[in-house]
């Protein structure tokens, strides 16, 4: 599970939690009187503005990337160059800006021969610090999800197996494919905010939204008849029909939730120079989750002219949506600078080509593990309507607690990058394994509620005894899943440092498909263990990736990383001074 799109079901993206880290960690040293001009790549004096300088940011991969280097006359510069520009071949997701944040320990050289005990007790503060606002905003996100569901679950057993059925399918036939077509743009605006034309954001994010759009047709015909296929695929028929309805309503808010894919990224690219752009989707959420909850409240349980019941849910969540993307249109419209954006054309109608061939190919990474779960929830519903609402809440619940590991995965993807930047990697070992510690600490935590509640934690989603009772034979099991879940996420947040994002794939990939689901539709249906089966074979997945991938962060060579981005540095400095030489060359002859 070390994927956030396994976990909820909201636009969100690495870039952004880079933000939001960045912000609360703030920049300390003085900002330079100078900074690089756009047009000749020179030092001029600075303009007194709100955000960072150019070298506050550096490519997330730190065995591609680097801080802005020297073009000729020893000026800085950041251009297009340093992203490459994208083509069909350019690798999805790849080097989204990672913040340096520079630590008071990080100033002090005897620091670096300290013991490895001393500095396991200087990272843990560090690691908390950076992980506690990402888990912050992460809670928010997936509240949109978790309200419904608790809205939902206490009209009925069948009502909460209907909205997770239906949950379920809007996932895979849609959220998931509008994400992994969104993450197509992760390659294309950020280079383009950085060349010459700017406007390009804009245009490719026009482009986009033409792709996304008429993918919506073939969505609503599926969501439309959504009953029938449910009941071909052998649902229930009570929960068949409710799930239908639900799929409906929460279509009201499908082009919506495009949109807000699309504004996402569209925002985030242009942050990588104008940093506040960054956390505008965050700052959108904080006032779209309380007006959530309060929308839920109103519409399902609320006063009698106002109550709707069951088709309460998926309105308010389809209001939210839309919430968000007015919010979002109001913002890009008002607060945000024109030369991102490009007047509406007939030009938004061409190049569709390449973001159809990078959209499909993110729709394979970004869905395979998301389809995963779905694939466990689709066997547990033929099991009935009281064991689909048991997954519910199981599910529910490790997606809640797991923002926790998540975030944590992230701080330690930020920090150990840092440190490797930095050349220090005696630190960057230590911040590695304090990361597992801390995944582990956290985990046992979140395992000993479980266990403790396990008799009562059903009743905050459902008050049928059946439900209560069997996600209470289940929560010591998904109390062990909890502690290698966490691991499993940390560990994927490592080889993120380290530029092993293809590794961390395969061995979700393998987890899962190979191993996990294989095991646990096994379990549950020639062995006759039903839910338990398929906790079974999804904790197996979990136990291979935590074991696996701690073992390849016991045995890397921290010093062989820190070597690999020298390396690639001095090769990427060569090839700019190339491009340099050929610029003056060119300019020379005209």
């Amino acid at each position: 599970m070390s994927s956030t799109y396994a976990h909820y079901q909201q636009p969100s993206s690495l870039p952004t939690d880079y933000a939001i880290l960045s912000r609360l960690n703030s920049y300390q040293e003085p900002e330079p009187e100078s900074e690089t001009d756009e047009s000749s790549g020179l030092l001029t004096p600075r303009r007194r503005e709100s955000f960072p300088p150019a070298e506050y940011y550096r490519p997330h991969n730190p065995t591609l990337g680097h801080y802005p280097t020297h073009g000729v006359d020893g000026a800085r510069r950041l251009d297009n160059a340093s992203f490459g520009l994208p083509s069909e071949s350019t690798p999805l997701l790849s080097n989204p800006p990672v913040p340096r944040i520079e630590e008071n320990i990080d100033r002090d050289p005897s620091a670096d021969n300290e013991s490895k005990i001393s500095m396991f007790w200087e990272e843990m503060p560090i690691l908390a610090k950076y992980a506690f606002p990402i888990f912050g905003t992460h809670l928010l996100e997936y509240s949109l999800v978790i309200v419904s569901v608790i809205s939902i679950g206490h009209i009925s057993t069948t009502a909460l197996a209907a909205i997770t059925l239906g949950s379920m399918t809007a996932s895979v036939s849609g959220f998931s494919i509008l994400q992994g077509f969104a993450s197509a743009l992760d390659t294309m605006l950020p280079s383009a905010w950085t060349s010459s034309q700017p406007h390009l954001v804009g245009l490719w994010s026009q482009r986009m939204t033409v792709v996304m759009f008429a993918s919506l047709i073939p969505m609503y015909l599926i969501w439309f008849n959504a009953e029938a296929v449910l009941l071909f695929l052998k649902q229930d028929p009570e929960v068949a029909h409710l799930a239908a309805i639900y799929l409906r309503w929460v279509s009201l808010g499908l082009p919506a939730y495009a949109f807000n894919c699309i504004s996402r990224r569209y925002f985030q690219s242009q942050g990588m120079s104008l940093f506040r752009l960054f956390t505008v989707p965050t700052r959108i959420v904080f006032i779209v989750a309380p007006t959530n909850v309060f929308l839920n409240y109103l519409l399902v349980w609320g006063p009698g002219p106002l109550r709707l019941g069951f088709i309460g849910a998926p309105i308010a969540t389809a209001i939210s949506f839309n919430l968000i993307s007015l919010m979002s249109i109001i913002y890009g419209i008002f607060y945000t600078p024109p030369k991102a954006w490009y007047p509406l054309s007939r030009r938004m109608f061409t190049s569709l080509g390449i973001l159809v061939q990078l959209g499909l190919s993110g729709v394979g990474q970004t869905a395979s593990e998301w389809w995963a779960w779905e694939l466990i929830s689709l066997a547990a519903s033929l099991f009935g309507p009281t064991v689909l609402a048991t997954q519910s809440v199981l599910l529910v619940s490790a997606s809640t607690t797991f923002q926790a590991p998540f975030a944590l995965s992230v701080a330690t993807s930020v920090r150990i990058g840092n440190l490797l930047g930095e050349q220090k990697p005696k630190r960057a070992g230590v911040a590695a394994n304090t990361s597992i510690v801390l995944a582990f600490l956290i985990a046992c935590f979140t395992s000993s509620l479980f266990l403790v509640f396990r008799n009562q934690w059903a009743y905050m989603f459902n008050n049928d005894p059946t439900v209560v009772a069997l996600v209470a034979s289940i929560m010591p099991l998904l109390g062990v899943f909890q502690v290698f879940d966490g691991i499993a996420a940390v560990t994927a947040g490592i080889l993120r440092a380290r530029g092993k994002q293809f590794l961390g794939a395969l061995l979700n990939l393998s987890a899962y498909y190979i191993f996990g689901i294989p095991l646990g539709l096994y379990l549950a249906f020639t062995h006759d263990l039903g839910l338990h089966g398929l906790w079974l074979g999804l904790t197996f997945s979990l136990v291979y990736c935590a074991l696996l991938g701690t073992w390849l962060v016991l045995r890397t060579d921290w010093d062989h990383e820190v070597d690999k981005v020298k390396q690639r540095l001095k090769n990427e400095d060569k090839m700019r001074m190339r491009e340099d030489e050929e610029t003056m060359d060119s300019s020379s002859e005209e």
